[in-house]
Parts: structure tokens; sequence; C-alpha cells
């Protein structure tokens, strides 16, 4: 059985997403959909004084219409990069595994490409390599006949002809979306990951939950963190 995943590309996304990377033998990453204003596309959360907070890759401005691939990082993201990297650095200077988080944050942010897809698609393979996950990834625009013509499930149908996969695992957000007797009138076994809690220590009181998978590595390191990539059941 060959198992495939697809998603948008998220700028240093929460564990769960590596979940999904992890549990496929394929991982298809969009680039030719519209890019979503206050998405995960170019920005997530870490942790400072207690509470989560933004960071984010500006963008030039330009038509709301224009996909990911088309989209340009703007113009003062040095400066804004410096100051970030700074404010994290100051935010998880005690974290027990700092080193290797901010190694990677840096990594990712030092990136020296103005395309938003493919500096956020660095960042992707940048943890799965950390992390030690090998499912390959795939740029959409670069499989036939599944286009953006395609919506929702037919498009999802698709890929997974395509690549030849009989099982499609989607997040368990997608549950109201998708029928499984639909996909599986395609030979396609269709299911859903739900990740379980993946609870430690921040050195505070209160746990702040689905923050970037870099605050995960400065509390757990990179060895903890890949025993959380096992941490999810399929429904």
């Amino acid at each position: 059985m060959k198992t495939v995943g697809l998603m948008q590309p998220y700028f240093l996304p929460y564990i769960g997403y590596f979940q999904l990377i992890h549990a496929v033998d394929e991982f298809v990453v969009y680039d030719d959909i519209k890019y979503t204003k206050r998405g995960w596309i170019n920005r997530n959360r870490f942790l400072e004084k207690g509470g989560p907070v933004y960071f984010s890759v500006p963008l030039k401005h330009d038509s709301d219409f224009l996909h990911v691939r088309d989209r340009v990082i703007a113009d003062n993201f040095p400066e804004y990069r410096h100051k970030t990297l700074r404010r994290l650095k100051a935010a998880y200077r005690n974290a027990p595994y700092f080193d290797e988080g901010y190694h990677i944050f840096e990594h990712c942010y030092n990136f020296d490409d103005r395309n938003l897809f493919r500096f956020v698609r660095k960042s992707i393979e940048v943890v799965c390599e950390s992390l030690g996950i090998a499912t390959p990834i795939i740029t959409s625009s670069t499989l036939p006949n599944v286009g953006p013509e395609l919506r929702s499930t037919e498009r999802v149908l698709a890929v997974c002809k395509e690549l030849g996969a009989n099982r499609y695992i989607n997040p368990i957000g997608g549950v109201e979306l998708y029928d499984k007797s639909h996909f599986a009138a395609h030979g396609v076994d269709l299911q859903f990951i739900r990740p379980k809690t993946v609870e430690y220590s921040q050195g505070g009181a209160t746990f702040v939950p689905n923050l970037s998978i870099v605050d995960v590595i400065m509390f757990n390191g990179l060895q903890r963190t890949r025993s959380f990539l096992d941490e999810f059941e399929l429904v």
C-alpha cells in the first residue's frame, strides 16, 4: 500500500505537520494555490514571556490572487530577520536545547531566496533532515493532470492517481470535508491523522500548545522530538 499526504507550505509549522510527513510514503506540498492572508504560510508562533507571539516572513505588496509560488519576500526582510533572531534568542536563551533550536531557526531564516514558496519549502526540508524524516517531498506543480483548476476532493484523488497511491492521509480537520466512501469508490483508503497531546515543560506554569516546531526542539532536543513524531493515531 502506497500512502500520500498533501498540504499547503507552512513556515516552521507545529509538530503535527511533521507527523503527517513522517506518516506517509510521499508528501506533496502545494505551490500553485492562492496565498492566504493571516494563515500559516509565512508566519508562525514561538513562546515569549510565557505566551505565544507571531513571527513571520514579510512579503512585498502584491495581488491577492497570486499563487504562493509567485509571491516575493519584502525588501526589508534582512532588517526584520535581524530583529526576530535577536528576539528569539532572548526568549529562549535559558531553554535546555537552545543551540539545537536556534541553529535550525537561523538556518531557515537565513536561506538566501526571495521567492516565498522556495523559502518556506526550504524550512520544511531543513526540519525534516534534522529530525531524520526521509519522506520525499514533491512540489504540486510538477505533477501532470493535478492543476489548480481541480477543486478539493478531485484534486486530491488526481494526486493519488498520479503517484499510484491507494491510501491518503489528511489532517483531522478535514473530517467534515472528505467522504471516505467517495474515496473508496476510486480505490483510495482515506484516513485522518489525529495528533496525540504532545506536552512538555516550557519553563513556565502553563503549557502553550501548537507552537512552531522550533519551540518543541528548544525544550526537548532533536532526539526526544523525533520520538514525538509517532505520537498520533489514524482514524
